[in-house]
């Protein structure tokens, strides 16, 4: 008795571990996840501060027919170098607008009721221009700690990006603690006049792209960066411009905002399953796909589904 008890509770801890990285592994039947239409792979394409460069970043992605996800300080917008609150909404239309604190401070030197204050107001703010619920962030300067997320909790926040470049493609466990693939450019152009540096670290740069291209498993490109960054500087808007035709019109790529793609990671987490794995019950309002041993599932919104 007491030995199956053990193995139970070490098939239930698991479980849960595997629905936590997107797969669920029960009597030896493999389902994971699959991003929409069954492509395997997601782009994010995320941007902090709101400065006027932004306008060139938003046409550049639009050519490409590319999502980005950009984080806005609501009381910034209209001072100099940034962009003015009327042009918000129309300029991001197919974009996803994020929270990055109304004023831009480091949160972790806040105290409990600053913290809330610069979060809160600036979603307020952001909602009024764009008109939908805005429930992403990026951490001004990436920082954060168990205070500031605790602050967080019943602010509305789903997801809260850090700069703390992993060169990975893993989905993030915690949300609040989103951790992106790397830097536009990896380290290039963090130092002045540094040539062969900034050679190296575009080539790492473009490595990592491939790599993603590459790859036949589950995986999430996230980069971030400054539309700021490039500046009037030619060079730079050209390496953007190499990069994003380089990540565009790919079948296999999911190109998603942020909140989008944690809608959905969200909907596949709570999927109901059936002991055998045969019966799916999904209750979210998103069309989830899975793939179950070899085959590709479509698992509709609002769905029973009994799959083969």
């Amino acid at each position: 008795m007491k030995k199956s008890i053990t193995t139970l509770l070490i098939l239930i801890a698991f479980s849960g571990f595997s629905q936590t990285n997107t797969e669920i592994a029960t009597s030896g039947i493999n389902i994971k996840m699959l991003f929409p239409e069954g492509r395997y792979k997601a782009l994010i394409l995320s941007y902090d501060d709101g400065r006027t460069e932004d306008r060139q970043l938003v046409k550049l992605m639009n050519q490409y027919h590319l999502i980005g996800t950009f984080h806005l300080n609501s009381n910034k917008l209209g001072s100099k170098d940034y962009l003015n609150k009327e042009e918000v909404n129309i300029l991001f239309k197919g974009h996803e607008v994020s929270v990055h604190s109304a004023n831009h401070p480091n949160l972790p030197d806040q105290s409990r009721i600053d913290v809330i204050s610069e979060i809160v107001e600036d979603r307020k703010e952001l909602e009024r221009l764009v008109g939908y619920p805005v429930r992403g962030m990026a951490y001004p300067f990436g920082n954060t700690n168990d205070e500031v997320i605790q602050a967080m909790d019943g602010l509305g926040i789903e997801y809260a990006r850090t700069v703390g470049d992993t060169y990975t493609f893993e989905i993030p466990k915690d949300f609040l603690r989103w951790h992106p693939t790397m830097h536009q450019f990896a380290k290039a152009y963090w130092e002045p006049n540094q040539p062969e540096k900034d050679t190296q670290e575009l080539a790492h740069f473009n490595k990592v792209i491939n790599d993603f291209i590459g790859t036949k498993e589950l995986a999430v490109l996230d980069i971030w960066g400054h539309s700021w960054e490039m500046g009037t500087d030619e060079n730079k808007w050209k390496e953007t411009e190499k990069f994003f035709k380089l990540l565009s019109d790919n079948s296999t790529i999911y190109y998603t905002s942020q909140i989008a793609l944690v809608d959905y990671i969200n909907a596949f987490r709570n999927l109901k399953f059936s002991v055998n794995k045969k019966i799916i019950i999904n209750e979210s309002s998103i069309d989830i796909y899975l793939k179950k041993e070899t085959k590709t599932y479509k698992i509709p919104a609002g769905s029973k589904t009994i799959l083969e």
